[in-house]
């Protein structure tokens, strides 16, 4: 985190991240920087940085059902602060356009979970779509440590089933920056595809995203004919 005095009523203090926003434009804040812009300050016990901390790893490690009890069980956070960020979260969702935002190939989603790759622990994520390969939702299936997260087909499809989904596209980040896939990542694979048969659900592509770049098992013909 960039370094500068928070205490707002300060009026002797270096330019605050408000400053430096206003100066920089809205894209020069990193996440939990614009969480602090939301939130405006911390509380005696936990102080705005530490705060945006905890909101932003709470925000990466959460789904919708989830999330405002989640940011609730945080120091510092009631639910009317929960609610002001499930709303800039929501507002920014709309905005941008993904949901219902037509893919023509299962890689088009990658820009959308950019957020993750650079995760210092693994995440792994599910992208549902229709008929119309349009995106339904992203879900975070699991969080797991820096070399591993733990999933299961039912936790995998359980959202996609919910939505009558058409397709699925899975994906997880490898905070080691190897954009390879381990035994693990492949055996995987073919048990997710497996399960979607199952189901009748369209395994459409499982990637692997790091800061650099991306791999998908679809483009590697790593996949299994439906």
């Amino acid at each position: 985190m960039r370094s500068y005095i928070s205490d707002y009523s300060d009026s002797l203090r270096r330019p605050d991240i408000r400053e430096l926003t206003l100066a920089n434009g809205i894209s020069y804040p990193n996440d939990e920087e614009l969480v602090m812009l939301i939130l405006g300050r911390g509380t005696r016990n936990n102080p705005i940085e530490s705060l945006a901390e905890d909101v932003t790893k709470a925000i990466n490690s959460s789904n919708d059902e989830n999330l405002i009890r989640n940011l609730t069980q945080l120091d510092g956070m009631g639910e009317s602060r929960a609610l002001i960020i499930a709303a800039a979260l929501e507002l920014g969702r709309r905005r941008r356009g993904m949901l219902r935002s037509a893919i023509q190939y299962p890689k088009d989603v990658v820009p959308y979970l950019k957020q993750y790759s650079l995760m210092p622990t693994e995440h792994f994520i599910t992208v549902t779509v229709n008929g119309a390969k349009e995106i339904l939702s992203t879900r975070v299936v699991s969080v797991g440590t820096i070399s591993r997260a733990l999933i299961h087909p039912r936790e995998v499809f359980a959202g996609a089933v919910a939505e009558y989904a058409s397709g699925i596209i899975c994906c997880h980040n490898h905070p080691c920056g190897q954009c390879y896939p381990s035994e693990a990542d492949i055996s995987s694979t073919k048990i997710l595809q497996q399960a979607s048969r199952v189901l009748g659900i369209s395994f459409m592509d499982h990637i692997i995203i790091t800061g650099s770049g991306y791999f998908s098992f679809l483009e590697h013909g790593m996949l299994e004919k439906e």
